[in-house]
């Protein structure tokens, strides 16, 4: 019985202890700024063919050296 009570003890020590909140808190910020920053990759990535092909159109007609 005293074993029982004893890892009853520990469990609720544990439940109460808040050291690993801090890390959890630090995981899940950290998980939303690497995907906020996937999401803007993607959103970058996905208007730079667009991009290209109308600098390329504007470059390929500009004349170099007036003279």
């Amino acid at each position: 019985m005293e074993q029982l009570n004893n890892i009853a003890a520990r469990i609720s020590g544990l439940i109460a202890d808040e050291d690993g909140a801090v890390t959890v808190d630090w995981v899940v910020l950290t998980a939303s700024i690497v995907m906020l920053g996937i999401a803007a990759a993607f959103t970058v990535t996905g208007s730079v063919p667009g991009l290209a092909s109308k600098i390329s159109t504007h470059i390929s007609v500009m004349t170099v050296g007036g003279g």
